[in-house]
């Protein structure tokens, strides 16, 4: 998937509300996805809690086909910052 399908399919999971807390997927290479409510966008800034992870994963998690505990626990998604933020997100995702 492109930066750009992500970046739509992220827009669409938060569309009737995100979460208050900003969020940054970090696809390396890919680009980056910021969150914040229901704002989506490519910007790269300072975000209370950063998910690395590479772009067909974070397409698997958008799809339903990975879980985010299953892509935490197997090293597909890393965290750094405010853990409880990256939990608000499997409502979401």
């Amino acid at each position: 998937m492109s930066l750009e399908q992500l970046t739509e399919g992220v827009r669409a999971k938060v569309a009737d509300g995100g979460i208050d807390d900003s969020v940054k997927f970090d696809l390396g290479e890919t680009g980056v996805i910021f969150l914040k409510g229901s704002n989506v966008s490519n910007e790269d800034g300072e975000a209370d809690c950063t998910i690395k992870m590479l772009a067909d994963d974070l397409g698997d998690l958008l799809s339903g086909d990975l879980s985010p505990t299953a892509a935490f626990m197997g090293g597909k998604m890393q965290v750094e910052g405010d853990m409880s933020v990256a939990m608000k997100l499997g409502s979401i995702v």
